[in-house]
C-alpha cells in the first residue's frame, strides 16, 4: 500500500446521465457487478470532499420540487435547496418510495433538472429493482446512479455519498442545473463509520458511534442549497432506517438537528395497507411556508395544509374516544371528524407507487376530503377559499 498524500478525486462528465457507477465513480453492470469497459469522457476531475458553502453566499430557497406524492407535495412541500430526510424502519416501503420520488420528481419550470441516486450498502436485488424502476419510467436519461453493494469494502461506503455529491455540485453550480440527490441508506453509512472508528480504537460515544458523528453527517448534508449568483441548486433527501423504529437513536436524532425537517414512516399505517405510510403529525418541512402559495403552487395551499393537519389531529383524539364511549357516544361534529380521517387516509394519503399527482390534483383531493367536515369546523381556511372550493357532503 502506498500513501499518495492526495485526497480521492472523481472524474465527472455530462455523459454520466443514464448510467450506473460504483463507489469509485467507475461505470458498472448492476447484474454482474463488473466494471464496464466503456470509457466516460471526462469534463472535470474534483476532490470528493468538496468546498464548504460560505453561509453568507447561501440564497434562501423559495422554489418547489413536485414529487407527485400528495403527502409530500400537499403537507410537507420539498423546496429546491432543502435537505429533507425520510425516517423509515426495517421492512417498511422506503425503497419503493425512493424509486417513486426518483422517477416522478420534477420542477415546475423549463429549467434543467437532474436526479442523482446513491445506494449505500444495498444488496444486489435492491439495486436491480431500482434500475428496473428507473428504466420503466422512461426518465433514465435524467438520472445518474451510484451503487455501493453490501459486500463492498467498508471504506467505499464512506466515499460514495461524497462522490455523488461532488457530481451534484458540478451539475448544479457549473452547469446551472437543479439537482435532486437521494441517499439511501444513511444508517449503513453510519454503521460503516462506527466500524472504522472502532478499528482505529477511537473513544466511542452513544451506541458506539464516534463522537464526531454529528460533524461527519453535517459534512454530507450541508453540501446542499443554493448559492447567490448561481442558477442551479442541490436538494437532498437522505433516507435512513431506525433500529426498532426508535427516533431517538443517534442517527435520526443527529440528522434531525442538521436538516430542515423530516418525513416519518409509520409501521401501523403500513400494516393497514396505506402507502406511503407517512406519520403526518410527526413530520415537518421547515422551509415550506415561504415557498408555497399564489404563483408558486396555489393560493389556498397553506390554508388547506394547515386545516388537514389540524383536523387529522382532532380525528385521532376522536378515535381514542371511541374506545371509551363507543361510536354511538359521539356527537355530530365528532362523527364528521371520524369520516374525515378515514377519507384522508384512504384517498389523500394512500396512492399507487406509480401514481404521479400534480399540485392541482393533490389540492383538489384535499378539498374533497375537507368537504366531509362542516363549515364551522374549518377554522384555518379563509372564507374566500371556502366559498370557492368547499362542497359539503351529506
Amino acid at each position: 500500500i502506498t500513501f499518495t498524500e492526495e485526497t480521492f478525486n472523481v472524474k465527472i462528465s455530462k455523459d454520466m446521465f443514464g448510467q450506473t457507477f460504483n463507489s469509485m465513480g467507475r461505470p458498472i453492470d448492476i447484474k454482474t457487478k463488473a466494471i464496464s469497459e466503456s470509457e466516460i469522457l471526462t469534463d472535470v476531475q474534483r476532490d470528493i470532499n468538496g468546498v464548504p458553502i460560505n453561509p453568507f453566499a447561501r440564497e434562501y430557497p423559495v422554489d418547489v420540487i413536485q414529487t407527485g406524492i400528495s403527502v409530500i407535495d400537499g403537507l410537507f412541500t420539498l423546496i429546491r435547496g432543502q435537505k429533507l430526510p425520510i425516517f423509515s424502519g426495517q421492512g417498511m416501503p422506503h425503497n419503493k418510495l425512493a424509486a417513486q420520488i426518483v422517477t416522478q420528481a420534477s420542477v415546475r419550470s423549463e429549467e434543467p433538472f437532474a436526479i442523482i441516486f446513491c445506494g449505500i450498502g444495498i444488496i444486489q436485488d435492491e439495486a436491480i429493482y431500482f434500475l428496473n424502476r428507473f428504466q420503466e419510467s422512461g426518465n433514465l436519461q435524467n438520472i445518474i446512479s451510484f451503487i455501493n453493494f453490501a459486500d463492498d469494502p467498508i471504506i467505499e461506503r464512506l466515499i460514495i455519498p461524497r462522490v455523488a455529491l461532488t457530481a451534484a455540485e458540478y451539475f448544479a453550480f457549473d452547469q446551472d442545473m437543479h439537482v435532486l440527490v437521494i441517499l439511501i441508506d444513511i444508517t449503513n453509512y453510519c454503521e460503516a463509520l462506527r466500524e472504522l472508528s472502532s478499528a482505529k480504537e477511537e473513544i466511542p460515544s452513544r451506541k458506539g458511534y464516534p463522537g464526531y458523528l454529528y460533524s461527519d453527517l453535517a459534512s454530507i448534508y450541508e453540501r446542499t442549497g443554493k448559492i447567490k449568483g448561481k442558477k442551479g441548486s442541490i436538494t437532498q433527501i437522505p433516507i435512513l432506517t431506525m433500529r426498532n423504529d426508535d427516533i431517538t437513536e443517534p442517527i435520526p436524532d443527529t440528522t434531525g438537528y442538521i436538516t430542515e425537517g423530516q418525513l416519518v414512516l409509520n409501521r401501523g399505517l403500513h400494516k393497514r395497507g396505506i402507502y406511503p405510510p407517512f406519520e403526518v403529525l410527526a413530520s415537518i418541512s421547515r422551509l415550506m411556508k415561504d415557498a408555497i402559495g399564489k404563483e408558486r403552487t396555489r393560493e389556498d395551499h397553506a390554508d388547506v395544509s394547515s386545516q388537514l393537519l389540524a383536523s387529522y389531529s382532532q380525528s385521532l383524539e376522536v378515535r381514542d374516544l371511541i374506545s371509551i364511549v363507543g361510536e354511538d357516544g359521539l356527537n355530530f361534529d365528532q362523527r364528521k371528524l371520524l369520516k374525515f380521517s378515514n377519507e384522508f387516509e384512504r384517498n389523500f394519503m394512500n396512492q399507487k407507487s406509480n401514481e404521479n399527482r400534480s399540485f392541482e390534483e393533490t389540492l383538489t383531493i384535499a378539498w374533497d376530503v375537507i368537504s366531509n367536515l362542516n363549515k364551522n369546523q374549518l377554522l384555518r381556511i379563509h372564507q374566500y377559499y371556502i366559498d370557492k372550493h368547499y362542497k359539503q357532503k351529506i
